[in-house]
């Protein structure tokens, strides 16, 4: 299928959490005509609202509210989820598998109202926890989610709606595409509250530390833990690129610089100028020992992967935290 025409009218489902409201923001300086944003909280939860769009505030895990969503839509990007970092992960599973009747949803509704194209935000989180048991290990190739045992709650819901995407392909003829994120950070997100990833709680905690003049960080795990990181701005193009080359199998979307949590640390504390005590809770949630995106596929079809590296990143989403937390306290 060619380009998504900017003519189109598009759906973004989840548009007024971190990435939708990022992909909304980029929609629009393309030149898009008809967006429509949907999310369940209310218009002052948003992280990013724009009045050009036709914005709602409804519930997707319900089916009439997914039929209003995706009514007269030609594309829709479904990002809207109950998730959050490990902590919440770990300990909301039931939450977390009741997304899957968003994406269920959503399916039947853009199967009943003619959606052509149908875009899944899945997650690393399928990936076999078998092969994630070490910290230096081989990243993460596609066909690495079978035999399946995804993260438990969370990697089995996604899994499973990646299955339903195909199914749905093959039974209706929606193009799916389900895409696979590692670890995706940057402004306009959640940094504290405790749905935050690593990389906002890590610049969170180091900018209260130095703002404090109590030099110490906690840091869950022991810090040895690996991953890749993967900034928003390339994030929201590969999502473009994957359903512009209509890519129907699953594939990753992630960064391929692996790097420790500890590292991860060294390179905040590097932005902020300053070097912390680190305290490790090693008794809190930390997720699989290692994981990193195999970029061969996405390289294959589109002759490109995430080039944003870490530091650069970081020190964008560092610089938002800490105005966001000035900003805060100066309203108080």
């Amino acid at each position: 299928m060619k380009t998504v025409d900017k003519d189109a009218k598009i759906l973004v489902a989840g548009g007024g959490g971190f990435i939708g409201g990022h992909l909304v923001a980029s929609l629009r300086k393309q030149g898009y005509k008809y967006i429509r944003s949907v999310d369940r909280k209310p218009f002052g939860q948003w992280y990013q609202r724009f009045s050009d769009v036709d914005n709602r505030v409804l519930d997707l895990q319900e089916l009439d509210d997914c039929r209003e969503a995706s009514n007269g839509c030609d594309v829709v990007f479904n990002l809207a989820a109950d998730m959050g970092g490990m902590g919440f992960i770990e300990n909301n599973k039931a939450l977390c598998m009741l997304s899957v009747l968003i994406n269920t949803h959503l399916l039947l509704a853009a199967r009943d109202v003619g959606v052509q194209r149908f875009f899944y935000a899945s997650s690393a989180c399928v990936y076999a926890g078998y092969k994630q048991r070490e910290t230096d290990i081989p990243a993460l190739k596609e066909e690495d989610a079978y035999p399946a045992d995804p993260e438990d709650g969370y990697g089995w819901e996604k899994l499973f709606s990646e299955r339903m995407c195909r199914h749905f392909r093959e039974d209706f003829g929606i193009e799916t595409y389900p895409v696979r994120f590692h670890n995706v950070y940057g402004p306009f997100g959640t940094w504290d509250g405790g749905r935050e990833k690593a990389p906002a709680a890590i610049c969170r905690k180091v900018i209260l530390a130095k703002n404090s003049g109590n030099h110490e960080i906690e840091i869950w795990g022991d810090g040895l833990q690996t991953r890749s990181f993967m900034y928003i701005d390339d994030c929201v193009e590969g999502i473009q690129k994957i359903v512009d080359a209509s890519i129907v199998e699953p594939i990753n979307l992630g960064s391929a610089e692996m790097v420790s949590i500890n590292q991860l640390v060294d390179i905040t504390e590097e932005i902020a100028g300053i070097k912390l005590e680190r305290k490790y809770k090693l008794d809190a949630p930390k997720g699989v020992r290692g994981r990193s995106s195999d970029n061969a596929l996405i390289q294959k079809k589109l002759g490109w992967e995430p080039s944003t590296t870490l530091r650069d990143g970081i020190a964008r989403t560092y610089k938002w935290i800490e105005e966001e937390i000035r900003q805060g306290a100066a309203s108080l």
